[in-house]
């Protein structure tokens, strides 16, 4: 093979590291190496030495290693075999990442677990030349961008997870909030993705995360935006969620037909309504309830047939008149035993001191001799004046 006589590369930014395809070389070839550039001479398999910009002439004076393994005849000039590395030093701020799945994290403030996607661009700049191929590139005869995302897509998927987890988890933000955050978070990573390629001669010289988005169609995602939504709507309101079950149970109550209180249910609920919903709303709750409370009550008592006062289901006779309420029924009664009130003409119980209906008083005196006389006779029982 024809020895080479001069090295250049000028590949495209995209390009790391490149390795010139011929090794057959001579201590009189020209090595080339661009301003944004450094070369590595490699020889079985041990680097020999660095050179920066500029050209450069293959020959003992300026490598010295190169001397010991080069038997150089005479003339000074002879072939040898090696390898040359160009490195590309150039920032290069626009490599892609992005995590390939969703992530699950726990959202710190609701305790729910939720799928993430980040994406964003970092930039990095090979800081140490020998290191970075010895470390990383190895063998491979061209080192590119793809390779870059490729060979730290597990650090900075490990990273994105666990530096947005300890985030949340410090800041107790939750994360539908997070995007507001993304600056710092940006920040958090770097700093602690930035020694991890160091050690393989990169200077991690910016990392941003673009975006931070959820999911809109994961079902813990639709239960937690529609509870968020549900409290919004409390808050503007103006009542709780304790407030907002008795609402939904009162409701309920109101519907059923069967319910003899569904009446006094529904009124109840328009008047909550018409409170406003606001501050006085636990008060129209509270009057709502003494109104079911009444209503039931209610329902546990029966009429007097004599007084039409209520009584308990439990009680045999009247508190008030004393009327034995499993007798037979004032439509039964002996009609020589009623009198009629001579205010407002209501039948009633010769029995009866007061009428039941306009509370007249039964009790008469008599005119004359000042005798009580009770129902309606002619004549009085003491003296026989006419009534």
């Amino acid at each position: 093979m024809a020895i080479v006589e001069v090295i250049k590369y000028n590949g495209g930014p995209d390009v790391f590291v490149w390795k010139y395809p011929s090794e057959e070389l001579g201590t009189w070839t020209q090595l080339v190496v661009n301003e944004s550039q450094e070369a590595i001479l490699f020889k079985g398999g041990k680097a020999l030495d660095i050179f920066e910009s500029g050209r450069h002439t293959l020959d003992t004076a300026n490598i010295p290693l190169l001397n010991k393994i080069v038997n150089i005849p005479f003339g000074g000039r002879s072939p040898f075999t090696a390898e040359v590395w160009f490195i590309n030093k150039i920032h290069s701020l626009d490599i892609k990442w992005g995590t390939a799945s969703p992530i699950q994290i726990q959202d710190p403030k609701y305790g729910v677990f939720i799928p993430i996607r980040s994406n964003g661009v970092f930039g990095i700049k090979i800081e140490n030349s020998k290191q970075f191929l010895l470390k990383l590139v190895g063998t491979l005869p061209i080192f590119n961008k793809d390779n870059i995302v490729k060979y730290f897509k597990g650090l900075y998927i490990t990273k994105v997870k666990d530096s947005i987890s300890q985030y949340l988890i410090h800041k107790q933000v939750s994360v539908l909030e997070i995007n507001a955050y993304i600056d710092e978070i940006s920040q958090y990573m770097k700093e602690r993705i930035e020694p991890i390629m160091a050690d393989y001669g990169i200077k991690l010289v910016n990392f941003y995360v673009n975006d931070i988005s959820i999911p809109e169609g994961d079902p813990a995602v639709i239960k937690l935006k529609d509870a968020l939504a549900k409290r919004a709507e409390m808050n503007i309101i103006g009542y709780n969620y304790q407030q907002e079950r008795s609402f939904d149970t009162l409701e309920g109550a109101a519907k059923n037909e069967g319910s003899a209180s569904a009446p006094i249910m529904g009124a109840g609920i328009g008047l909550g309504m018409g409170f406003g919903l606001g501050g006085n709303v636990g008060g129209a709750f509270g009057n709502l309830a003494k109104e079911v409370d009444i209503a039931n009550n209610q329902n546990h008592k029966k009429e007097c047939p004599k007084c039409h006062s209520k009584v308990d289901l439990s009680q045999r006779f009247c508190g008030t008149c004393g009327f034995d309420t499993e007798s037979i029924s004032t439509n039964n009664m002996n009609q020589n035993d009623m009198i009629v009130c001579t205010k407002c003409s209501n039948q009633i119980s010769k029995s009866a001191k007061f009428c039941p209906e306009c509370g007249v008083s039964m009790v008469c005196k008599c005119p004359k001799c000042n005798a009580e006389i009770e129902g309606s006779p002619k004549f009085c029982s003491e003296c026989g004046e006419r009534l």
